[in-house]
């Protein structure tokens, strides 16, 4: 299914296009940042769950883990904008992107998902859905152009190259895990759109040490547990991706620790990574239970907190030593986000301003 012609000539930004070659010398921190971005399960169903995740339990162990990581709120796509843009742009929903799509929220009214009363006050229930899903604010795009930084967008099972339709066949790759084709200023300048590529070219991307500054992988709705429509799954023939009719969804949990099995050796064995990289491997919600959150989540009913749980985030930095676990202190995308910006000596975007320093993820990110 294609989705609507964002890529319309005349409207191409007058920003600076991302430099094509390998990557930039940044004047501080790591050479690369890898963002890998899992789904929907809280640390605890993940994190020392042997039987589905003994690898993801192994790094957990050996590298960084910060126990206290939440997603910023419900339902994916405003956790994946928030990722780079510092803002859930102010939507509850997953809608498809586009200058004329709209959508009603989907978390925090009464009897949905996950909300047994109304949380959502009145205004942001009705601008949430008067909000196009063509956003016209900056990103970390714009701030690493203007330090002549690279970056590239790996979306796993995507069909094309800048590809904004909503969805390929049988549900593998969605949008809604792709934020930058929902950035104005991304996807109707050619030059930048050029950037968000199918997850196969990264394999080739880290062999040629092509590699940018900033890497941002979505895997797809198998292996970033996630899961499919039991149809869709049995039709790709990975009938473990398919949601259970109830209960913990072992398989999809056990299909996402074997591709970060091969992923992470991929990564760690290039030569970006002796170049000095810090690899972050976060899960944009936990879905499961409740709405737990921090750090400038969004505020409903009553001061309600609209946060996304706690979900896993584990760290490894190819300068590291001796792990480094943080049980007590309070995160989420936004602090990663202020960190990335703050190790790289970039201005702060929107939600990310504002962080003390003992707020950040330094302590992940060793020199």
């Amino acid at each position: 299914v294609m989705g609507l012609p964002l890529l319309l000539a005349g409207c191409a930004s007058t920003s600076s296009p991302t430099t094509p070659a390998a990557y930039a010398h940044p004047k501080q921190g790591p050479a690369h940042i890898f963002v890998v971005v899992m789904e929907n399960h809280a640390t605890d169903q993940i994190v020392g769950n042997t039987a589905d995740a003994p690898y993801i339990t192994q790094l957990a162990a050996k590298y960084d883990l910060a126990k206290q990581y939440y997603g910023v709120t419900h339902p994916s796509l405003p956790n994946y904008l928030a990722l780079i843009s510092g803002d859930t742009q102010g939507i509850f929903d997953d809608c498809a992107p586009g200058a004329f799509i709209t959508c009603p929220p989907e978390e925090f009214q009464a009897n949905s998902d996950l909300t047994p009363t109304q949380l959502l006050t009145a205004d942001q229930e009705a601008n949430s859905a008067k909000v196009p899903h063509l956003f016209s604010t900056q990103t970390i795009v714009d701030q690493l152009e203007a330090q002549h930084l690279t970056w590239k967008g790996y979306m796993e099972s995507m069909p094309g190259v800048a590809y904004t339709g909503d969805a390929n066949a049988h549900q593998l790759y969605r949008a809604k895990h792709n934020p930058f084709v929902y950035f104005q200023n991304i996807i109707q300048n050619p030059k930048r759109a050029a950037n968000i590529v199918p997850a196969t070219q990264l394999a080739n991307d880290l062999s040629a040490d092509r590699v940018p500054n900033f890497v941002f992988l979505a895997p797809n709705q198998c292996n970033d547990m996630h899961g499919l429509a039991p149809a869709n799954a049995a039709a790709e023939n990975i009938p473990t991706c398919g949601y259970p009719a109830s209960g913990l969804d072992h398989g999809a949990i056990q299909l996402g620790d074997k591709y970060l099995s091969t992923l992470v050796p991929q990564i760690m064995g290039s030569k970006a990574w002796s170049e000095g990289s810090v690899l972050a491997i976060v899960w944009d919600e936990d879905d499961y239970k409740g709405y737990a959150g921090c750090c400038h989540s969004p505020v409903g009913v009553n001061g309600t907190l609209l946060g996304g749980s706690n979900a896993p985030a584990i760290f490894i930095s190819s300068k590291g030593s001796a792990p480094v676990s943080d049980d007590t202190t309070k995160f989420n995308h936004y602090s990663l986000l202020a960190t990335i910006e703050k190790v790289w000596g970039l201005p702060c975007l929107a939600n990310t301003c504002g962080f003390k320093d003992e707020e950040l993820m330094s302590k992940f990110f060793a020199a």
